[in-house]
């Protein structure tokens, strides 16, 4: 199994699209956790088909702050338990080997913010 896991600060530049898709494709992850995407569910959908992974998760950004995307291939049992602004909670299986919990964890900027997180 290969996962990538990737706080890409904004998903906007054409540059980072390539990037992630060159990262991708040679790894050949079967998930894929992007971070801080400033994207809307309708843009990261392009991006993702692109990238041939199957399904898709996706807590929204507010404003053009936040936002994650988790994605993954029909190899990969995942559902989530729980999500936020700052995580989403998963058990996940690969071709029938037993569960595991994973948690994708985006952590707020903001000192404040950490001690309550």
């Amino acid at each position: 199994m290969a996962l990538l896991a990737w706080n890409v600060r904004g998903l906007g530049n054409k540059d980072t699209v390539c990037a992630l898709k060159n990262i991708c494709f040679k790894n050949k992850n079967d998930i894929v956790f992007l971070s801080e995407t400033k994207q809307k569910k309708r843009y990261l959908e392009k991006i993702r088909m692109r990238m041939k992974l199957d399904n898709a998760f996706y807590v929204e950004p507010i404003g053009i702050a936040g936002g994650l995307a988790l994605w993954w291939n029909n190899e990969v049992k995942l559902s989530v338990l729980h999500h936020d602004k700052n995580l989403i909670d998963t058990v996940i299986s690969i071709n029938g080997e037993p569960e595991w919990f994973g948690t994708f964890i985006y952590a707020p900027a903001y000192e404040e913010e950490k001690q309550d997180f």
